[in-house]
């Protein structure tokens, strides 16, 4: 074994392990919560969405490179390649799904009142759930099209109508069907993209204003929620950032991977370990601005009969 190849498994494990707990660890903190009566905001509802998504993606992803990095034999066959690759393209619909709808809602939670989607603040999060699950619908409709490209790595088929992709391989179409395919499965990323910088943007001119007006008013007269929004945007900003940035590389090296006729090892892996960045740092990022996550939890655990808490994100 190479020691490239080595060092390759070594990040894969690393960057699993630590996606893993540290998603894992985030989504025992809701459940904690959840199950000792703290009353959760309407983001968190996408947060654990976006958890599961993470996990989806580290798990089915992680794993399989992994155990090929290190030399053991990965035999999956057709179906195991199919259901795994499928499973990793909803859970990473489900991420920038997610992602993008956090963004969304906070940018309509903190407009002014006299903006013109101000009426959305009390209908929307109505609809936080229904929109959830219908974007899982979705990524699980236009990802179906992805069960027929991939194949095993022993398959039958002709070995130079094969591109490899580690323990699985795709199959091969002329360059205007790959282009189609290209563009179906990337056109609802690049939307969310969009939504995401649009809202980003818009978050950024209110903070700004916010802090304008702030430097008019004697700090005991500013509203304690005020600050609490201010933090909580922070907060989904820079998720909304660090996501955007990765997304960025991994669509970089994504091109590359297909616009390469016969794909190394080492190009493979590092777009795949590119693209579980985020759904290994996100927990970390999260957990660190949300201290009172952690505070809100113990509270509650030494002390069942208190109060229902309220947390901020």
């Amino acid at each position: 074994m190479a020691a490239s190849e080595v060092v390759i498994g070594v990040i894969f494990l690393s960057q699993t392990a630590i996606g893993v707990l540290g998603n894992s660890s985030l989504l025992y903190h809701y459940l904690v919560l959840y199950s000792t009566r703290c009353r959760l905001r309407c983001t968190d509802l996408i947060l654990k969405h976006l958890i599961v998504a993470n996990l989806l993606t580290l798990l089915v992803r992680g794993v399989p490179y992994t155990m090929a990095a290190f030399g053991w034999q990965v035999s999956l066959g057709d179906v195991g390649c199919k259901v795994l690759f499928y499973l990793h393209r909803i859970s990473r619909g489900g991420s920038i799904g997610s992602t993008c709808f956090l963004s969304v809602f906070q940018a309509i939670i903190i407009s002014p009142r006299d903006c013109r989607c101000a009426g959305l603040k009390v209908k929307a999060p109505k609809y936080v759930g229904s929109s959830l699950c219908l974007m899982w619908a979705l990524y699980s409709l236009v990802n179906v099209i992805f069960l027929m490209y991939i194949t095993g790595n022993w398959s039958k088929k002709n070995l130079t109508s094969l591109k490899y992709h580690g323990y699985c391989s795709s199959i091969r179409h002329d360059k205007t069907t790959e282009s189609l395919y290209a563009a179906l499965l990337f056109l609802p990323d690049a939307l969310c993209v969009g939504l995401m910088l649009w809202t980003s943007s818009s978050m950024v001119s209110i903070l700004y204003r916010h802090k304008q007006q702030m430097r008019h008013i004697h700090r005991t007269h500013v509203s304690p929620g005020s600050s609490l929004e201010s933090r909580a945007t922070k907060t989904i900003l820079l998720l909304v950032s660090t996501y955007v940035s990765f997304y960025t590389l991994s669509c970089i090296f994504q091109m590359c991977l297909s616009f390469t006729y016969n794909p190394t090892w080492f190009l493979v892996s590092t777009c795949t370990i590119v693209s579980g960045f985020f759904p290994a740092v996100s927990p970390f990022l999260l957990l660190s601005r949300d201290s009172s996550l952690c505070t809100c939890c113990f509270a509650n655990i030494r002390n069942t009969k208190a109060p229902i808490h309220m947390r901020n994100m």
